[in-house]
């Protein structure tokens, strides 16, 4: 049957492609165009029937095309004012993807041709990825609602392209991560809560063609509610199935979400989508000298629009997309104060509070990296109950304590205990922070202990790119060295780095790979570098550490005392003490032991009515004898792996650099 638009039978009740009992449905919302066209085209590319949308109401234009079906591709074009000073970029020659689109059919490469004037434009259809209209994906479900315990953030090339039991087009895909010896490695470490990298279709920046590099991470979103093509060459379905998996293995999966810029970039970037169908909607702009221009509050080239109704409406609908359909349990809010600005950000603002209301949003796993670069855009603590928050206070205090800065004890005990002076207000609790000391962006751990500088050279910008406050220590060689003395030093450091996460309080954050000691040459910045140096060396990776992990997390479950959520006060409750602070010769630490200078070593007496665990920790370089509480005590865990902790006469000797947990024997509880 021949496509063929019914005379005025649009809806404008869903955007994007809706497949009906007539045909297709395309709605799309416009403040600024005068037309808009759905272009139809076949599998060999090429355009076969163009349509204009006949239906104008409440800014969405509409048009019903009978004769096709599911698997139809498509796109759109739109006109309207071309006048770039004002924000109107208006081209019918450029193809553009629906910002609704669900599956698309190639990745975005980028051209000279997308960025054209409107004088000069060339049909940009050969270009553009087409939409692929999805049929039914299965039944709709609710997130599964389940307290996280540990996040672990994973992006998923990465994670599979080397791994011993992801072969041939698996590799790099989300399908890989359905093999077995995938999943067992997950639950083995402890895993209960999946943190995807971006999922949704993503270009490359502008200068890394050049350079011959390509987007490692997928932080440069076009289409928000598709997945990049590369992760799912088969279809959306192979995330659902992932997800419908892991949950029957006890696994939640979030998704890592970039509702903050897009990959168009400024006003001189590629013509994809959002900014060649109405730019003043979705993006901020800001008026200088009478000319219009983007907001670059993300550092990217353009901020979306939150406080828009049109864009909110694509992000709470995108959202719930990814949860009914697709089956994820929550997000991470890449940039999370851009959805609050209005221009400044604004806790109670109406994005976040549609979110928090919404009711399948309300029952997912939220998160937010409370920050972005603009103009005050730092507000950790400020999300809310409903959110939980990445907490880089902690990552900062705890690599300085254990880097050997001087008067850092106290922001230690303020860290593990749960980082009450940011947390502790309208009724959150230490849940609500999510301790890391590595992700993405920055050092892995190896790399934390093994590099004082950064060294991005690989990146092509001359290691002008990425921090360059990591406060890392190299542990007397910088990078790679076969001295061994200096090896066993770095990886006595990072088992002391994981065992004081896990026996924090807050929910742990580890990053894919710090399990097994992976390295990125020093790079703290490898968005570009999707190669051997984001990719993970199963086959040279360090069994040992990831036993350990498995039994300090193992640890942690097992002892109430230090997953308990609330914050630790010190004061007597039903005659016991949540938390005693020792100082190494036994006695509580008084405040002249607190600001002393030189303090090194620390003791954490934990205690509840089913458990007490005392945790010690030392950064000397030498033992450190410590008294201990009355009583008998039993060694729980230790970091150091080289030698024994040994408990005598009252006293534990604690080794160089270590972290050591300790436990009341049942009948001394």
């Amino acid at each position: 049957m021949k496509p063929m638009l019914v005379p005025n039978g649009g809806s404008i009740a869903h955007l994007g492609a809706t497949i009906t009992e007539q045909g297709i449905n395309f709605a799309v919302y416009s403040e600024t165009a005068t037309n808009i066209w759905v272009s139809i085209y076949d599998e060999q590319d090429q355009e076969t029937d163009r349509f204009e949308l006949d239906v104008h109401q409440d800014n969405i234009r509409a048009g019903l095309v009978s004769g096709l079906s599911a698997g139809t591709r498509y796109g759109l074009r739109a006109d309207g004012e071309y006048n770039p000073d004002q924000g109107l970029f208006f081209d019918p020659m450029k193809l553009l993807v629906d910002p609704y689109a669900k599956r698309l059919d190639r990745t975005f490469v980028r051209s000279p041709r997308l960025r054209l004037d409107r004088a000069e434009a060339v049909d940009t259809g050969p270009l553009i990825p087409k939409a692929i209209v999805v049929g039914d994906t299965g039944e709709a479900i609710m997130p599964r609602k389940k307290a996280p315990g540990m996040f672990y953030e994973m992006n998923v090339r990465g994670f599979t392209m080397r791994h011993p039991s992801v072969q041939g087009p698996l590799r790099g895909t989300i399908a890989g991560l359905t093999t077995q010896r995938v999943i067992d490695h997950l639950k083995y470490i402890g895993v209960d809560t999946l943190q995807l990298m971006p999922t949704a279709a993503w270009i490359d920046e502008g200068h890394l063609p050049e350079l011959g590099l390509t987007n490692a991470w997928g932080y440069n979103p076009v289409a928000y509610s598709a997945i990049d093509p590369r992760l799912a060459p088969r279809g959306p379905h192979e995330l659902r199935h992932m997800t419908d998996l892991y949950r029957k293995n006890g696994i939640s999966v979030i998704l890592d979400v970039v509702y903050n810029h897009t990959g168009e970039s400024d006003a001189n970037g590629p013509m994809l989508s959002l900014m060649g169908l109405d730019a003043k909607t979705y993006y901020r702009f800001v008026e200088v000298d009478g000319k219009q221009h983007l907001v670059n509050d993300t550092g990217t080239g353009n901020t979306l629009r939150c406080d828009h109704p049109a864009t909110q409406r694509l992000i709470i609908d995108s959202l719930r997309y990814w949860v009914e359909e697709m089956g994820v349990s929550g997000f991470r809010f890449d940039l999370a104060t851009v959805l609050a600005r209005d221009p400044g950000f604004n806790p109670n603002a109406e994005m976040l509070e549609k979110i928090k209301a919404d009711p399948v949003l309300s029952q997912c796993i939220l998160v937010a990296e409370p920050w972005d670069p603009g103009p005050g855009g730092y507000a950790l603590g400020q999300f809310g109950k409903e959110f939980k928050e990445h907490n880089d206070t902690y990552r900062d205090e705890v690599r300085e304590f254990w880097r050997g800065e001087d008067g850092k004890i106290g922001a230690l005990a303020g860290k593990v205990a749960g980082s009450a002076e940011i947390f502790d207000s309208a009724g959150r609790k230490p849940s609500h922070g999510v301790n890391m000391l590595a992700v993405h962006d920055g050092f892995t751990l190896r790399d934390l202990v093994s590099y004082t500088d950064k060294h991005n050279e690989a990146n092509g910008e001359e290691n002008r790119d990425g921090h360059s406050h990591n406060a890392s220590w190299n542990c007397g060689v910088e990078g790679e060295t076969e001295d061994e003395a200096i090896n066993i030093a770095r990886k006595r450091d990072v088992r002391a780095l994981l065992a004081t996460l896990f026996l924090s309080r807050g929910v742990p954050l580890l990053q894919q790979g710090d399990e097994m000691y992976r390295t990125q040459q020093g790079n703290n910045n490898a968005y570009a570098q999707d190669n051997e140096i984001t990719w993970l060396d199963w086959e040279n990776g360090d069994g040992e550490l990831v036993d350990f992990v498995a039994a300090m997390n193992k640890f942690r479950k097992e002892h109430p005392a230090l997953t308990h959520d609330h914050f630790l006060t010190g004061q007597e409750k039903s005659g016991v003490r949540d938390v005693v602070w020792l100082h190494p010769d036994g006695r509580e630490m008084s405040e002249e032991d607190w600001q002393a200078s030189g303090g090194s070593v620390l003791g954490m007496q934990l205690r509840n009515k089913e458990d007490e665990v005392l945790v010690w920790f030392n950064r000397r370089s030498e033992p450190v004898v410590a008294r201990l509480p009355e009583g008998e005590w039993a060694v729980g865990i230790e970091s150091d792996n080289t030698a024994q902790s040994a408990l005598a006469d009252g006293t534990a000797t604690l080794t160089p650099r270590s972290v050591l947990a300790l436990v009341r024997p049942a009948a001394e509880t």
